[in-house]
């Protein structure tokens, strides 16, 4: 009989909870054995009372876990700065990492995420869960084939409104750096919406396990809570293979478009409308159609196929590499408009009651989605008069191969989870 994976999960409040309702509702499947639970604010789980009950042993900390415990793999849901440091300690004392989206802030992190996988021979893969659907497995497959022909331009919109408890809820929500001075870059497009950006540069990308390499990226980036760094964002990227992208993302509109996008290919357009049980559906040319799904279907793939991947020593379907052009248009994107540009004062809006006030801005619903609808970013329109140009970036340079230095391991205490 093959002994289970043992896992430990860093961060069990906030999107931790998510994997602790993987791990528990799928305990009967026995393809794994819980052993411990990190986070030094565990009362954030919402089944903590279960994990107890469960005898699941509790740690503070990702160094106090490995004093005296191991585990075969170790599921990171922890703040963003914190993803290279505890996946390098965690390869280093033996364990493969599965890390929540996104990957990192800075390529130096991701190359330090790189080097401690390589060196320590371990699996590491990132949680962008769409990546590990059958949906979007098939379609990379059908694109792999060359069923749709050359990619042309793809785009996506994403309107998710947040309110002041969103940006409340840690001390990093909303800025550029956390309170330790470590870049973070958080943003719709670095973290909440930052899933949808990278699908479409992994579905393009040249194999299973890549995805497409960005060129050139413009952006413009506005604010309308009281944060530091965006808010809403609207992305023109090109890729080294002169296919152009659209990314267009809010928390701070009226109302509410969920993930929708529409990527066309020379032998037909493939969509996805935002309805959670909507489906991704192909229209050839010729008139014929191919459903594939939902990307959303089979949320626990990500855990899943990551425990397969490691019984068979294969490489992820969504590791480092393929995680690591989002971020280098995530850096880029701030290189484009370092000055984040304010919405004006008398367009924004502020409802509800405090502690949940809703912040919104005036005619924004409709500006994003006529740049969705007409390939346009904000200032190509011409009646938008608070709208800023952004300037064209060549994304950082970071190379598919093994880096030489030693990873970093210095700052993997894990604080709150995300």
């Amino acid at each position: 009989m093959v002994r289970p994976v043992s896992i430990a999960l860093v961060g069990i409040g906030g999107y931790g909870n998510t994997y602790v309702n993987m791990v528990l509702d799928g305990w009967e499947r026995r393809t794994f054995d819980l052993v411990a639970a990190i986070d030094p604010n565990p009362a954030a789980c919402r089944r903590l009372d279960e994990l107890k009950t469960r005898r699941i042993a509790l740690y503070p900390s990702l160094e106090t876990f490995y004093e005296s415990h191991r585990a075969d793999l170790v599921v990171l849901s922890t703040p963003i700065a914190l993803h290279a440091p505890q996946t390098a300690l965690a390869c280093a004392r033996g364990s493969h990492v599965l890390c929540e989206k996104p990957l990192c802030a800075t390529l130096e992190d991701a190359t330090a995420m790189r080097g401690a996988r390589d060196r320590f021979e371990r699996h590491v893969a990132i949680g962008y869960q769409w990546s590990f659907s059958l949906a979007v497995q098939q379609l990379k497959a059908d694109i792999l084939a060359g069923v749709f022909g050359r990619a042309r331009r793809l785009r996506t919109i994403v309107l998710w409104p947040r309110d002041e408890a969103y940006y409340g809820r840690n001390r990093w929500a909303g800025a550029k750096r956390d309170t330790h001075g470590t870049f973070v870059w958080d943003s719709p497009v670095n973290n909440a919406c930052a899933h949808y950006l990278h699908n479409m540069l992994y579905v393009i990308g040249p194999r299973i396990e890549r995805s497409a390499e960005p060129a050139s990226v413009v952006a413009e980036l506005y604010r309308a809570h009281p944060i530091e760094n965006y808010d809403t964002g609207a992305l023109r990227i090109t890729t080294a293979d002169g296919v152009e992208l659209l990314f267009v993302v809010s928390h701070a509109t009226a109302a509410r478009v969920d993930p929708t996008f529409s990527y066309e290919f020379d032998r037909g357009t493939v969509d996805f409308a935002g309805t959670p049980d909507g489906e991704i559906v192909a229209r050839m040319n010729d008139g014929t159609r191919k459903h594939y799904g939902s990307p959303n279907a089979e949320r626990d793939g990500k855990l899943r196929l990551t425990i397969e991947a490691i019984g068979r020593g294969t490489e992820s379907v969504c590791g480092i590499e393929a995680a690591a052009s989002h971020t280098r248009c995530v850096i880029a994107a701030q290189e484009s408009m370092p000055q984040i540009a304010e919405f004006p004062r008398q367009l924004i809006r502020v409802t509800g009651e405090p502690g949940r006030r809703a912040t919104s801005v005036d005619g924004l619903d409709d500006v994003l989605r006529r740049c969705y609808a007409e390939w346009r970013l904000p200032s190509e329109l011409s009646d938008v008069s608070w709208a800023r140009q952004g300037k064209h970036v060549a994304p950082q340079p970071w190379p598919d191969a093994k880096p030489h230095n030693e990873p970093d391991n210095t700052r993997a205490s894990a604080r709150s989870s995300s």
